[in-house]
């Protein structure tokens, strides 16, 4: 059972209710549901033995006081036809704008000229929405920021939290956004008729009021003097975005490693200024600086006193310069200083060719063909090569005066391949004044491929030397050759008897391969007499003989081992 404080009597007030402890639901019930897409209110179920809320009782009471009427479904004919297709509003009225003209004043502080400005704006009502948007017309060279003053949103219309719509729009009226206060003025012809057609009769329009400081500088300046022709201000607004374009050479052939190099000439007529770019070519090896000369007025003609003027640390101001260049001074075929620089003008784009012709047409525009010179080589001075030093051999030495990050030097691989394991082999003696060397046997080794000589002695008993290798194999000099020019020995200069001087060591061929002699004789224009009649006596052969070893020749196992 759940305590009733009314049934008991008891007043509602602190301290006279109790807690019903065998409550378990605490939700707080609903009384509204949705019914084929419809919200209805709706009696909230009671459980048994659960008592309902006080509001929930009071609705009940007054729901069975509402009168219960039954109406009689009718099932008259009507006619399909009749009925439209419904339509959202948001279709209806898709990209449908209403367009009115405003502007808006704003005070201008500290100056003498102006004490407040009239911006005009657009004003845009989205009838899909009924959102709004303030756009200002940008004005060429007005130096105030313009644009969107306000993004698409629903504009308030007062603190209340009411917003502008299509109803509160008319001609001749203010309407004031975020503390800035438009005057609508007119309108656009779609508006004019969709506020006519929704009852709404439009103001009279008003004529867009004129800016004050705009409306003075139409006014002639009162002066005292005679006015100048030339006016900076209307050469402002008559040449801007006009441009000359020269293409020409510039011609650096004085200077080291110079030529001529092609470059484009630009002559801004709304200031009278002159830019020079330089061409950059692929592969020209040249670093893409395009900007040869900066954009500047240069002086054509400097006063008498400019030659002192330390040009070099201050500026040129128009105080020391009686004249600049104008376009008349730029004529094609001719040649123009700038700067101590000489260009020479080759061509011009259509735009200049029709300035030329309405302002100068006295001037003759003829193209000429640009010849570049090529540059004259400079005198290149003989390498000087150092003394040799004795550290390595004398080619890899050379490597490296001849370049900063040495290479091999280069190997006759043809002969490599050709002679590849071919190799003359002599039999010495060591010519020396001690007597324990009258006893050693040497081998000298003459490689072919690479024109080198080794030399290997032969072990003898009790001879109290080591046998083994004497020398490396290396190229080795004669004596009587020089360090810079070094002449290295050949076959054709071991012949049987011969010495060889190697390092202060001095060697007597007393024997040889068979080999030897064959190879020999297979170059035989190339071999001195003398060392082919040693070999063939050596062999048993006269000097006089025309017998020939071949490559077919049998050559006899070597005696030298």
């Amino acid at each position: 059972m759940s305590w009733n404080w009314k049934s008991h009597g008891l007043p509602f007030l602190p301290g006279y209710s109790f807690q019903d402890v065998t409550k378990t639901a605490f939700h707080r019930p609903q009384t509204l549901g949705y019914k084929n897409g419809y919200a209805l209110p709706r009696r909230p179920t009671i459980g048994i033995g659960q008592s309902p809320l006080l509001s929930a009782q009071l609705r009940l009471q007054e729901l069975n006081q509402l009168p219960l009427q039954e109406h009689e479904a009718s099932y008259d004919a009507y006619d399909i036809s009749q009925c439209e297709d419904f339509i959202p509003a948001y279709v209806v009225l898709d990209k449908k704008v209403l367009r009115f003209y405003a502007y808006f004043t704003e005070d201008v502080l500290y100056s003498p000229e102006e004490h407040y400005r009239v911006r005009s704006v657009v004003i845009y009502y989205f009838l899909e929405d009924d959102t709004m948007c303030v756009i200002e017309p940008t004005v060429e060279n007005s130096g105030i920021p313009q644009g969107k003053r306000i993004k698409r949103q629903r504009l308030p219309k007062n603190e209340f939290g009411e917003y502008y719509t299509w109803t509160d729009l008319n001609v001749a009226m203010d309407m004031e956004v975020y503390g800035v206060k438009y005057h609508i003025v007119d309108c656009d012809a779609f508006t004019k008729e969709f506020l006519a057609s929704e009852g709404i009769i439009l103001n009279v329009p008003e004529p867009m009021p004129s800016d004050p400081y705009i409306t003075d500088r139409t006014k002639p300046v009162p002066s005292f003097t005679t006015p100048s022709e030339y006016d900076r201000v209307k050469q402002f607004l008559t040449m801007d975005r006009k441009v000359l374009r020269f293409s020409g050479l510039w011609d650096d052939s004085e200077s080291l490693f110079g030529d001529t190099r092609p470059v484009t000439i630009h002559y801004y007529l709304v200031d009278d200024t002159v830019e020079v770019r330089e061409v950059h070519e692929p592969n020209s090896g040249r670093d893409p600086f395009p900007i040869l000369m900066r954009r500047q007025r240069l002086p054509k003609k400097s006063k008498a006193h400019i030659s002192n003027f330390p040009t070099c640390v201050l500026e040129v101001s128009k105080d020391e310069v009686e004249e600049y260049y104008s376009p008349q001074d730029f004529q094609l075929g001719q040649k123009i200083s700038m700067l101590g620089r000489h260009f020479l003008l080759c061509d011009c784009d259509d735009f200049t060719k029709q300035y030329y012709q309405r302002h100068y047409p006295d001037m003759e525009l003829r193209p000429v063909e640009p010849t570049r010179q090529e540059p004259q080589p400079a005198d290149k001075k003989k390498l000087q090569v150092p003394p040799y030093n004795g550290f390595g051999t004398l080619e890899d030495s050379l490597q490296n005066c001849l370049s900063l990050v040495p290479t091999p030097p280069k190997k006759n691989v043809i002969k490599q391949l050709e002679n590849h394991n071919k190799i003359l082999r002599y039999r010495a003696k060591l010519e020396s004044p001690i007597e324990a060397d009258e006893d050693r046997t040497f081998v000298l080794s003459y490689y072919l491929a690479n024109d080198m000589i080794s030399i290997y002695e032969k072990s003898s008993r009790n001879s109290g030397f080591i046998g083994g290798k004497f020398l490396e194999k290396m190229r080795i000099p004669k004596p009587d050759s020089s360090t810079e020019s070094p002449q290295f020995y050949s076959p054709t200069d071991f012949a049987i008897g011969a010495t060889v001087e190697v390092f202060g060591h001095r060697f007597v061929l007393t024997d040889a391969d068979r080999y030897v002699l064959t190879y020999l004789e297979s170059i035989q224009s190339q071999v001195p007499t003398e060392t082919l009649d040693s070999l063939r006596r050596r062999f048993g052969l006269g000097t006089d003989t025309t017998e020939k070893h071949g490559e077919d020749a049998v050559v006899e196992p070597s005696s030298l081992n």
